[in-house]
């Protein structure tokens, strides 16, 4: 099972990584916090200090056509935000 999906790089986010050292993370539905945090110590080797997860249902969405109203629905998804140690650091923008 691939924990992380993706980061989360909004300028929200990015504040709390300057400010208290916070990054966040589109993780699996399924995945608790202790391999929330084994998957982030293994793929960029930072220490975690603590991990904050949250759960969104997807909303109901309907739009107006030429042939009709349109309805469905978005997904859900689960959100990490892992606080790290002192001194430790993720960056996203190595890689480009």
């Amino acid at each position: 099972m691939n924990i992380l999906i993706k980061p989360i790089v909004t300028e929200k986010m990015t504040n709390q990584a300057a400010d208290h050292n916070r990054y966040g993370f589109f993780v699996e539905k399924r995945a608790n916090k202790i391999q929330i945090r084994k998957a982030v110590e293994e793929m960029y080797g930072v220490t975690v200090e603590s991990v904050n997860t949250m759960r969104y249902g997807g909303k109901n969405k309907s739009r107006l056509t030429k042939s009709g109203v349109l309805t469905g629905k978005t997904d859900s998804y689960k959100k990490a935000i892992i606080t790290l140690a002192e001194g430790d650091q993720i960056d996203f923008y190595s890689n480009i």
